[in-house]
């Protein structure tokens, strides 16, 4: 059993790899002095714990002797969790992005010089070369090759790659006038130019849900009584609430769908995906005030509370696989599913009335002809309630994947402004005076905490901007005066940590990486902590306030005119206070 230094971490995912056969390291100024002192290459391996193709990954390559023992011989090899380093991976997967011309994904694997120069970026490496494809082995033996042969090739790309790199940071910085009626015009149309009019939503598969593009379009509809802008949303937020992204049994979004139908999802359930869909499905069923909307919003927090609520704050995802299979908790075989229902009490006819409403068929929609279930156009049959808790039962058969066990404080205050726009008021309030008990401890803010270990990481500018914003919303709901005096202290703290020289960056560590507006997997933090200035100058009347956060936003101002559709949360900064 080989057992490496990952062993000292408290991060689940690190904790996954500690007895490889790779001499993994975590990211620390010890990694990366060893690897100018033995002038050694750097393997970054960038993943989650709920991640299903790091796991394929790591048992197809990490736990590999072969490839293990290149990369002890050859590379510094250096583990990282990007939930806990939100801003290195963010960094690497602009790198990724710049190299490739692709967005990047996890596993990120990116190799670099003993100066942290980065000479290649990719994602999932199978372990040998096929069907055109350069395996790991293949790759990390060849790139030895070239540092050890042409070094001097090798240090002029790492050089060109770096140039690019800081080039394009300072791409988005060009400063040009908002025009509000023009930022919201060119984003409302350009989000009908990717609609999919058929299967609704954004683009083509795989398919996500894009809560932050719905909750823009929501508020222009709400300030301008732009149609459009609703029907979208609408639709999309339809599409989903009845296709398979949705967990029709007990409730909560997948992360994404893998088809353009929204009928078979990636299985993982992340909590910031579910904090994001219950505000926009709340804002969505008040604009509407139609009743499945308010089920979607009620049933998701449920699903939330069971899987996920510990001590009272959340867990940060759950896996896909069950029992090494993709999915297996999730679906049902036909016969398994009638049999239940039979067992449960259900009549035959009962019985086909459910299967027909989930669309459990003899053929399925996923692998080994199982059936992940959808709401077809079919009425709601009459014992539907008794049948889910049956299915739901029948489920439990199945060992429930693997939970991450980490405490976000950026993803938890994504939750607790959700619940408040939810109209849910003492939830809110209670899970956020548990996040400030535990994570905002002696005055300083934390990033995370793993149940049952310690603060260690300090927090970064998205766990500010979230936080941030639910006091704000906390303040709004209950008019209680600590939770602004808070917003306003931490807001001063994050410009003094975060905004230097008149750019933003995502902490404040050694390694910087400079914050964009752009949304990714969920809002920008940037985006948030500019709209936070901007709300905190329209309570406190502060003109002065209100001309920064202006100045702020009109530095990125050619890129929100030029692809509003990127910053969906900027946009909502322009619609609500410009």
């Amino acid at each position: 059993m080989h057992t490496n230094e990952l062993i000292h971490e408290d991060s689940p995912y690190l904790l996954q790899h500690a007895h490889n056969p790779v001499n993994w390291m975590a990211w620390s100024d010890k990694a990366l002095a060893k690897a100018k002192e033995e002038n050694k290459l750097i393997f970054l391996s960038i993943g989650y714990s709920t991640c299903h193709w790091c796991h394929v990954m790591e048992r197809e390559t990490f736990e590999d002797e072969v490839s293990a023992k290149l990369l002890n011989d050859a590379y510094v090899s250096i583990k990282v969790d990007r939930e806990e380093m939100p801003d290195l991976d963010k960094y690497y997967q602009d790198v990724h992005y710049l190299l490739t011309k692709r967005a990047g994904g996890w596993p990120l694997s990116i190799i670099m010089t003993p100066q942290q120069q980065v000479i290649f970026a990719g994602t999932y490496l199978p372990p040998q070369s096929a069907q055109g494809r350069m395996g790991f082995r293949e790759l990390t033996s060849f790139i030895k090759g070239k540092f050890d042969d042409a070094y001097e090739e090798v240090q002029k790309s790492a050089q060109s790659i770096e140039a690019a790199i800081k080039q394009y940071e300072r791409s988005f910085e060009q400063k040009e006038r908002i025009e509000p009626e023009a930022v919201i015009e060119a984003f409302v149309s350009k989000v009908k130019t990717s609609f999919d009019d058929v299967s609704k939503g954004i683009g083509s598969a795989p398919k996500f849900p894009h809560a932050s593009t719905w909750n823009a379009l929501l508020d222009i509809y709400a300030q301008t009584k732009n149609l459009e802008a609703l029907y979208m949303s609408e639709d999309a937020l339809f599409a989903m609430a009845q296709g398979g992204i949705n967990d029709q049994i007990e409730g909560g979004f997948y992360r994404y769908s893998v088809d353009e139908s929204w009928i078979i999802p990636h299985f993982e359930k992340m909590l910031y995906t579910n904090a994001e869909l219950i505000e926009v499905y709340a804002k969505l069923y008040k604009l509407t005030q139609k009743p499945l909307f308010q089920d979607v919003v009620d049933k998701t927090i449920e699903a939330m509370d069971e899987r996920f609520l510990k001590e009272g704050l959340y867990l940060s995802a759950s896996d896909a696989d069950s029992e090494g299979e993709e999915g297996k908790y999730f679906v049902f075989g036909h016969l398994q599913a009638k049999e239940a229902l039979l067992k449960g009490g259900l009549s035959e006819v009962e019985t086909k009335a459910v299967m027909d409403y989930f669309g459990i068929t003899k053929f399925g929609n996923f692998e080994h002809q199982t059936t992940n279930p959808i709401l077809t156009c079919k009425e709601k049959p009459a014992r539907l309630d008794e049948a889910i808790a049956i299915l739901k039962h029948e489920r439990q058969k199945v060992a429930y994947p693997f939970i991450d066990t980490k405490i976000l404080t950026a993803w938890n205050a994504l939750m607790v402004t959700a619940l408040f726009e939810a109209g849910k008021t003492e939830k809110a309030k209670s899970v956020l005076d548990s996040l400030l008990k535990s994570l905002h401890v002696n005055g300083i803010l934390y990033h995370q905490i793993v149940l049952g270990g310690s603060l260690k990481v300090e927090a970064l500018l998205e766990d500010y901007a979230f936080v941030i914003e639910s006091l704000l919303r906390a303040y709004a709901y209950t008019k209680e005066a600590h939770y602004l005096t808070l917003a306003k202290k931490l807001s001063h703290e994050a410009e003094h940590k975060f905004y230097i020289n008149e750019a933003w960056y995502l902490s404040d560590k050694a390694f910087r990486a400079k914050a964009v507006l752009e949304d990714n997997s969920y809002k920008s933090p940037l985006s948030t902590m500019i709209k936070n200035l901007f709300e905190l100058a329209k309570i406190e009347d502060d003109t002065a306030l209100f001309i920064r956060a202006k100045d702020m936003l009109e530095s990125f101002g050619a890129g929100i005119q030029k692809y509003a559709h990127a910053y969906p949360e900027a946009v909502r900064a322009v619609t609500l206070y410009m």
